[in-house]
């Protein structure tokens, strides 16, 4: 039997023996195949996780007008302010190889206590640069632990499949923005303003009993672990980060080189085009935070279906096609959506964050299944290191025009075009769908 493959367990059935989604999983995101329940079951765990850390980040992007005014940031600094935020996230670079030194499980346990600590202290912020501060650190612990999520639904899941619970972990977890929308439509109503989506934070804090008993280390890495030659990892981790990194470069330069770029690339466009989008609406079209809330939720429901469909269709019809596809179309809808009508706004949304997911899920599989056992959590790092790059590179070029009087939305559609140069790089790299991850990284 290949390493890691699971033995088939008993499918959830409905009426009539037809398998049936469990609850967290809504039926327009589609049927769940045929696989283990305690798989199904962690997935569910995960997406939870994932779900507080799109909660804080879309807090972030809907409330930054109201963030700007009460510290009184003004739009040129905006692009700044976001960068150095994002740029926060790039010692996860530095925490995320623990991940092959120390377990997977473990280092998502630490991100998930990180986000919640950080994201509490957000609400307490009595300047800009303290609540810039709390993000950046936020940041770190956000991208460690949607590293390791990914790293975990890779390593447990079927090869059939891989791509499918990539694609409903997202989707779910993005039920968060959904979360974070319906308070920031009522943030004028709300005792402490912004600061009360923040203060929501403690949430995952709390929950922490459960995330310990439901998440278990992945029998591929605990086989890895058994490997090696015992005494002495945990120092060796601790004091060399830095090697299994360098060693990821030099085994896999293409791999490593082309993940690396499509981050990049990708992670501008898709940063400045959703970052803004809250401020843009507010400022230029003078909506409401509701109706900003409205649009989003109503819009994305039909959106957010590209995180399973593109799973799905990545695994039937290969990553790079799939990838390909919605990176190129996405700068295209966010030029309509930034210099359209206002009447566009709404429509344009709706394949903004089709493609956008799509493009997330592809890159997620793909960074995944690239590289062995023994470096999947370095790979998870150096994907993170490079979005993180990416999205604060974006946002500084965009404050670096607004500075230089270049009008917002021009810097911004300009950026977005970012996402098709990583579709054009995407096809260099070779096709994982449906195959094992032994296979793939056998070849070099």
């Amino acid at each position: 039997m290949t390493e890691g493959a699971e033995q088939p367990g008993p499918p959830a059935a409905g009426h009539g023996g037809k398998r049936r989604n469990p609850w967290w999983i809504p039926p327009f995101l589609g049927r769940v195949p045929e696989m283990p329940a305690e798989t199904v079951r962690l997935l569910g765990v995960i997406s939870l996780a994932l779900l507080f850390e799109n909660f804080d980040q879309a807090a972030l992007t809907a409330a930054l007008k109201q963030i700007a005014a009460s510290f009184a940031v003004p739009e040129a600094d905006l692009g700044r302010t976001l960068g150095f935020v994002h740029l926060g996230a790039l010692p996860a670079f530095l925490l995320v190889p623990f991940a092959d030194r120390i377990g997977r499980r473990r280092l998502f346990l630490i991100s998930v206590i990180g986000i919640s600590l950080a994201s509490c202290a957000s609400a307490f912020a009595s300047s800009i640069a303290q609540f810039v501060a709390m993000q950046m650190v936020s940041r770190v612990f956000m991208v460690t632990c949607s590293a390791m999520a990914f790293v975990i639904i890779t390593e447990e899941f079927p090869a059939a499949h891989r791509g499918w619970g990539i694609g409903i972990a997202s989707a779910v977890g993005a039920f968060g923005v959904a979360l974070a929308l319906l308070l920031f439509a009522v943030i004028d109503w709300l005792p402490f303003g912004w600061r009360s989506l923040y203060g929501l934070g403690i949430l995952p804090l709390l929950l922490l009993p459960m995330f310990r008993r439901e998440i278990r280390e992945t029998r591929r890495f605990m086989r890895h672990r058994d490997d090696r030659a015992a005494g002495g990892h945990l120092l060796e981790g601790l004091a060399g980060w830095w090697k299994p990194m360098g060693d990821l470069l030099r085994s896999y330069p293409g791999r490593a080189a082309g993940i690396g770029l499509i981050a990049v690339f990708a992670s501008a466009g898709h940063a400045v085009v959703y970052g803004f989008s809250s401020y843009f609406v507010q400022s230029v079209h003078g909506w409401a935070p509701g109706r900003y809330t409205a649009m989003v939720i109503a819009a994305g429901l039909v959106g957010i279906v590209g995180f399973p469909i593109a799973g799905r269709l990545a695994d039937s019809s290969g990553r790079r096609r799939v990838g390909f596809l919605v990176l190129a179309a996405f700068p295209l809808f966010g030029l309509a959506f930034y210099q359209g009508p206002g009447w566009i706004l709404p429509f344009a949304w709706v394949p903004i964050v089709f493609t956008l997911t799509g493009g997330n899920t592809i890159l997620r599989a793909l960074g995944g299944e690239l590289f062995p056992t023994s470096y999947r959590g370095t790979s998870a790092g150096w994907l993170q290191l490079a979005e993180s790059a990416g999205r604060s590179g974006g946002l500084f070029l965009v404050g670096w025009g607004t500075a230089r009087a270049i009008d917002i939305t021009t810097m911004i559609s300009a950026v977005a075009f970012g996402a098709l140069l990583a579709a054009i790089v995407l096809l260099a790299l070779p096709e994982t769908g449906r195959r094992e991850l032994e296979e793939i990284s056998a070849e070099r």
